[in-house]
């Protein structure tokens, strides 16, 4: 290893990823509730995208959006989880250095695709507690597809460059990633060149999309709440904020360890390395796999369907 920490190639072959500073010897351990998560994140995710096809009933926006929603939790665990488990189990650790950025760049845009979804949902759910009448005239097919392509092409249009970024700086202080995964300020701090128009372009992009898609999340459920409190019944109000549960509980759940991984990277220089990567590793494994166990035991329609499956 220390031949590899001493290399001063300038622009790498391989990056070598180290896990989970200081607890290498429970790599195995640790891969035991993490590959069990992923089983789940698949399993659950792919039975949930088979029950919405399968049921015409189920074609309706919140649904075709958790569709969505599913296919990108599915998308970012096989990005991540595979490596990550080579390490854990086989001690491989190297990465090539253009596998590298596209991992960076898929994990990056496929968050941010996912903040676009979660904003499309709490989009949906405004729609059809503020104003129900218009919710099948707003929210069309066309309308849906539409969203779907916008929040695509955003994550592929704001992401795009960061690879690029990437590839053009020169890593002279190591080749060594202590972490399990390839992501953009994990390599911003190999290089040995300025980086601050990187950082500012990370920091810009992180803001207009999910601190912005938070805050526009947060100002459509105070609507919510405002049209939910006017409802002449307490039972009128249980069952309408009840149609948000899912989704409120899925936003704590993706947003919290997105906030909370950001910041640590940029502010959080005290906190340690191995408490970072563990909340890394939460957002790319518990958003994936709790999504479809909320969704699939709140949502009375995907309850019932997967219900059926099994009695028929």
């Amino acid at each position: 290893i220390m031949i590899v920490i001493n290399r001063t190639n300038l622009h790498p072959t391989s990056f070598f990823l180290l896990g989970i500073p200081g607890l290498e010897a429970a790599h195995i351990w640790i891969s035991i509730p993490f590959f069990l998560m992923y089983i789940l994140a698949v399993v659950g995710n792919c039975t949930l995208l088979f029950i919405i096809k399968t049921d015409p009933r189920l074609h309706e926006p919140m649904f075709l959006f958790l569709s969505m929603l599913s296919v990108t939790d599915l998308m970012i665990t096989t990005t991540t989880m595979p490596k990550m488990l080579s390490l854990f189990w086989f001690n491989d650790g190297e990465i090539r250095f253009e596998a590298c950025l596209t991992q960076v760049f898929l994990i990056h845009a496929l968050s941010v695709m996912e903040s676009g979804i979660i904003l499309a949902m709490a989009f949906d759910r405004y729609v059809a507690i503020c104003n129900p009448l218009r919710h099948s005239t707003i929210l069309t097919i066309t309308v849906i597809q539409s969203l779907g392509l916008a929040i695509l092409l955003r994550g592929i249009v704001l992401l795009g460059p960061h690879p690029f970024m990437l590839r053009w700086l020169p890593y002279c202080r190591s080749n060594i990633i202590p972490h399990t995964y390839c992501e953009f300020m994990g390599l911003i701090k190999l290089a040995c060149a300025p980086t601050k128009i990187h950082r500012v372009y990370s920091l810009f992009v992180a803001f207009i999309t999910g601190g912005l898609d938070f805050i526009i999340i947060i100002c459509s459920y105070v609507f919510i709440l405002r049209t939910v409190f006017q409802l002449p019944s307490s039972e009128a109000r249980m069952k309408t904020l009840g149609t948000c549960g899912s989704h409120m509980w899925f936003i704590l759940i993706s947003y919290t360890p997105a906030f909370f991984s950001f910041l640590t990277h940029r502010f959080g220089h005290n906190i340690a390395p191995s408490i970072h990567i563990f909340v890394a590793n939460i957002y790319v494994l518990v958003p994936p796999m709790v999504n479809p166990i909320i969704y699939g035991v709140k949502t009375k329609q995907i309850r019932d369907r997967f219900l059926k499956f099994f009695k028929d």
